[in-house]
């Protein structure tokens, strides 16, 4: 006799990882924005820990860390924020940036010659 599993296999999980869709970058000026859409099959194995618990039941996904949305399989590059909840459709995730992370961050980081990295425009090492 076998055991049913209620856990999804890693096989339909990376399934649903590689059907998680990211629009295009929008902005302001001020941010740059994109939203992620997770396959709703995904959506539903997401800890239950990551919403918030309300009278009714029927919590909302609360804003997630960058470790968590991560965790869940989401990838982007460094500097995106889970900044807002949309809750008619909670398995849209809405993220945004500074506009100008990518170049604030090139400005942070220099390489000097010798390959060791260094903050800042002094040359001090952090």
């Amino acid at each position: 006799m076998s055991q049913r599993s209620d856990k999804p296999d890693e096989a339909k999980i990376n399934e649903y990882i590689e059907r998680i869709h990211y629009s295009d970058r929008y902005s302001d000026d001020q941010y740059e924005y994109r939203h992620v859409i997770l396959p709703k099959p995904l959506f539903k194995l997401i800890p239950k820990s990551y919403f918030n618990n309300e009278e009714n039941g029927n919590g909302t996904l609360r804003l997630l860390s960058d470790h968590e949305w991560r965790g869940i399989g989401i990838q982007q590059s460094l500097g995106w924020v889970h900044y807002e909840i949309h809750a008619p459709e909670p398995h849209v995730l809405l993220f945004r940036r500074a506009k100008d992370y990518d170049q604030q961050t090139q400005q942070q980081i220099q390489v000097q010659p010798n390959g060791k990295s260094v903050a800042g425009r002094n040359g001090r090492k952090k």
